[in-house]
């Protein structure tokens, strides 16, 4: 498990939820994504659209999303996200995120996403490629 935890606040408007107020629960698989994203700029310093530059990589793709909804959040609540990596492997790694209501957990999620660039093979096909112990020191 790596040490570095990225979080973010944020208040629910009326978008993410539905007629009831409370958040849909699809709109937390994006909340999820753009953490994530955020966590990699935080830790690596690189922009997403920089990564090709700098690592040689198209992106980080999801190839598996989970939630366990807890607490629901509603219209006007002040939220937490912490998101973390929960663990590297060869090519893909686990991120792990929780979203806190004043200060109480409501929902646990998780990501499961792969470290990608053009398949050598065929260009117009992405693969999943070793991660660089570069990359997976920043994060601690």
């Amino acid at each position: 498990m790596t040490s570095f935890v990225f979080r973010r606040q944020m208040t629910i408007e009326w978008g993410h939820c539905d007629p009831a107020g409370i958040v849909f629960n699809s709109r937390f698989f994006e909340f999820f994504d753009h953490s994530t994203w955020l966590l990699f700029e935080a830790a690596l310093g690189v922009k997403p659209q920089d990564l090709a530059r700098t690592f040689g990589v198209i992106g980080i793709p999801l190839v598996d999303a989970r939630a366990n909804f807890l607490k629901p959040a509603k219209f006007g609540d002040a939220i937490e996200i912490a998101s973390r990596v929960a663990e590297f492997r060869r090519s893909s790694f686990e991120v792990e995120h929780t979203i806190s209501v004043g200060g109480a957990l409501a929902v646990e999620g998780g990501e499961t996403r792969v470290w990608a660039a053009h398949s050598k093979d065929d260009p117009e096909k992405i693969a999943a490629i070793p991660i660089p112990a570069e990359v997976i020191a920043r994060f601690g």
